[in-house]
């Protein structure tokens, strides 16, 4: 069953999710690098017909590259037990659950913003944004239950 968060909830929870999109964010960008310099290395003893191969430097290549994915899964994996949805891991995009007039729709928020000032709907997306205003409080109620 999903779980609904009010504005409120959302926000209590911001930080720690802002914390883990970080770490994944960065886990994400060492696994990169660590991938890249192994396909580098791979290629490099390809076109000397596997003449000189260090097998430590490799085995320590990749043994980054597996650490950090996993960092990078623990990390997402804690977001999700925060109840928030990452939307797009690359621009931070980041959505909470709420109830508005009645129906289900997201809290939005995206790394570097300072709080939660935006909503859509399931079917807009991001793209369909709005502001958070008297209209949308009034009308919202995070912790309904279907």
């Amino acid at each position: 069953m999903p779980r609904y968060f009010t504005l409120e909830q959302a926000e209590r929870n911001l930080p720690e999710v802002e914390r883990l999109l970080r770490d994944a964010l960065y886990q994400k960008a060492e696994a990169q690098k660590a991938h890249d310099e192994l396909e580098a290395q791979t290629q490099r003893i390809r076109m000397s017909g596997g003449v000189r191969v260090d097998h430590a430097k490799l085995l320590d290549m990749r043994s980054r590259r597996d650490a950090c994915s996993s960092a990078l899964q623990k990390a997402l994996e804690g977001i999700m037990e925060l109840g928030a949805q990452v939307k797009d891991l690359d621009i931070g995009l980041i959505d909470f659950l709420t109830v508005f007039d009645g129906r289900e729709v997201c809290l939005c928020w995206k790394l570097g913003e300072s709080r939660i000032a935006f909503w859509h709907s399931m079917e807009d997306g991001f793209r369909g944004r709005k502001p958070i205003d008297d209209a949308f409080r009034a009308g919202h109620r995070g912790d309904h239950q279907h």
